[in-house]
């Protein structure tokens, strides 16, 4: 089947931008030939890819061969490889344009007594006496995972939470996940979609994995996470009604906030807002502490400590904070180490990743309140184009 010639076009210029950018292409398994002829070509300069990103966006508004809902939406994806070229060029774009133009949504700063209240409520559901900050890291590098026991560890939860998955909404024939242990990386956890059903989950070390967030990471990157909805749409979308534009993912676009809003929502889906009986039923056999009655009165105390990190880009690229003070500002009100504060603003200042953050920060509350508890709306979520403007209809 002959491809649309505005999907060619976006193919063939998102692989273009992402010469520029080591990490905008996230997964490619489209045709061959646009790969290798985006490659073959000579690197073109971003004003070049502003006119062509500019010229897409018209020939898109004025196409109607295509259904509205898949032309919005490779419209929001061409509004986001436009911002990105812009900023190659070094134009002059404030952050938070930035942001709203590559994601569609507009940060918000979270303010220092909504932190604070954080704190208190964290204060109370917290054992033990001293000052929060020193009890708090204590009590979580205590459920630090044994490094001898995360492959198993990783293994017992993607095992349940792929039945579960399958069980709610169903996956490929012949999808398969493997995961491996990296370092030096600015994240924590990352899916490569490989394509043909396929992910390599790489869940870094440099810092000690914590019980606390290990169920969410496998469900984040896989199931019924990235994993999940790459290979979902990699058959309804791409063979099943060859939207060949679902093979690219790309980094700075719409896209993703949807994609870490779903992964981020997809534990909860599966197992519910308290997870913690589940997961502490497969790390105790294996000798890893978990505090399961805590963790839950924890999580819901410091949900709000998460636009912290949010807090802390609008500092470093909108109001001129120091990297130092930045990362001053994280280990205060996440009430972290200085080391994990360093690492959080280590992705924070990565070329690729600047803006990312809002993708977990929005992303998350987005689909929330779109699936409102309704698995049959996730489900359209791994399986449906979709941009924050649907979402927020």
């Amino acid at each position: 089947m002959k491809l649309p010639g505005v999907v060619e076009e976006y193919l063939d210029l998102g692989l273009a931008v992402g010469r520029h950018i080591d990490g905008l292409v996230d997964a490619y398994y489209g045709p061959a030939e646009i790969a290798a002829r985006a490659a073959a070509q000579p690197l073109q300069a971003p004003a070049a890819l502003v006119e062509r990103s500019a010229r897409l966006r018209s020939d898109l508004a004025a196409d109607r061969s295509l259904p509205a809902q898949r032309r919005r939406w490779l419209e929001a994806q061409v509004g986001g490889l436009h911002t990105t070229a812009l900023t190659l060029t070094g134009a002059a774009i404030g952050y938070l344009d930035e942001v709203e133009a590559a994601y569609g949504v507009r940060p918000r700063v979270v303010e220092e007594d909504e932190l604070a209240g954080a704190h208190r409520r964290l204060d109370a559901a917290l054992p033990g006496r001293g000052p929060l900050a020193e009890r708090f890291v204590a009590w979580r590098e205590a459920q630090t995972v044994p490094p001898e026991r995360l492959h198993d560890a990783v293994g017992s939860l993607a095992e349940d939470f792929r039945e579960r998955t399958d069980r709610l909404f169903g996956l490929p024939v012949g999808e398969h996940v493997e995961f491996e242990l990296v370092s030096g990386q600015p994240w924590s956890g990352f899916n490569y979609y490989l394509g043909g059903l396929r992910s390599r989950v790489a869940i870094n070390t440099d810092l000690p994995v914590l019980a606390t967030g290990l169920g969410h990471l496998v469900a984040h990157e896989a199931y019924p996470g990235h994993h999940t909805e790459h290979a979902r749409k990699e058959v309804g979308l791409v063979r099943g009604r060859h939207q060949l534009e679902e093979s690219l993912f790309l980094v700075g676009t719409p896209q993703c906030l949807l994609a870490e809003g779903l992964a981020d929502l997809g534990l909860e889906v599966i197992v519910g807002r308290r997870p913690e009986p589940v997961l502490a039923a497969h790390l105790h056999p294996l000798g890893i502490p978990y505090d399961a009655g805590v963790v839950g009165e924890v999580a819901e105390a410091s949900e709000v400590l998460g636009a912290v990190r949010g807090n802390a880009a609008v500092m470093l690229h909108d109001r001129g904070a120091t990297p130092e003070e930045a990362s001053a500002y994280v280990a205060r009100w996440s009430l972290t180490t200085k080391a994990r504060a360093d690492k959080a603003v280590e992705f924070l200042m990565d070329p690729t990743w600047r803006a990312y953050v809002f993708c977990y920060i929005d992303g998350v509350a987005l689909c929330r309140r779109f699936v409102a508890d309704d698995p049959a709306r996730f489900a359209r979520l791994i399986s449906e184009q979709l941009t924050p403007a649907d979402l927020a209809a």
